[in-house]
């Protein structure tokens, strides 16, 4: 009889050592899992949700996420639409923990350049928010007229006027690593 239980005991004990190497592969895959999402996987699972950004300038932008690339994103504010690269967040408040990934290779390599080379074909009305700035610093606004692979040139306008080569105040050269945000003038879609 006393066998029985030894056995018994032995059977036991190897099947709780089993159910833990279970429970830590389990944990241990879950870690690795976790180790490979990206913020934009995590901002695309966002989508449609309110987030508050803290910008590296100290601007908050809050709004509806509506796009994401795999280096920025589109806020929806009340009246306005805000492009903020992801190098320039400096936190989000609001992000839930639901990941999705990019649903195919082209939206992964649509990078800044690219949401920006729309922008300049569209000849989009921007106002562009800058990391140096202060966040009561005005913005410089005007309109994009090219794009290279780091930085792009911004036609500067007076507020409220239209590109035209007589309107154009100067031309700034802005590079990708010190813009915080543009944000859209008048109520216009990014």
């Amino acid at each position: 009889m006393r066998w029985d239980a030894l056995f018994e005991d032995m059977e036991a004990q190897l099947a709780a050592e089993h159910l833990l190497g279970l429970e830590s592969e389990v944990s241990e895959r879950a870690r690795v899992e976790v180790a490979g999402i990206e913020v934009s996987d995590r901002l695309r699972g966002a989508l449609g949700q309110a987030l508050d950004v803290v910008l590296r300038s100290g601007t908050v932008v809050s709004g509806g996420v509506s796009h994401v690339g795999s280096e920025w994103l589109v806020l929806n504010e009340c009246s306005h639409q805000w492009l903020v690269p992801l190098a320039a967040v400096m936190t989000y408040r609001g992000l839930g923990r639901q990941a999705r990934a990019a649903q195919s290779t082209v939206s992964r390599r649509l990078g800044i350049a690219s949401a920006l080379r729309v922008l300049a074909r569209d000849r989009a009305e921007l106002a562009v928010h800058l990391l140096a700035a202060n966040p009561g610093e005005a913005a410089i606004f005007g309109v994009i007229d090219r794009v290279g692979k780091d930085h792009f040139d911004l036609a500067v306008l007076m507020p409220g006027e239209v590109r035209r080569s007589g309107n154009v105040v100067s031309v700034v050269t802005v590079p990708f690593g010190s813009l915080a945000a543009l944000r859209s003038l008048r109520g216009r879609e990014l």
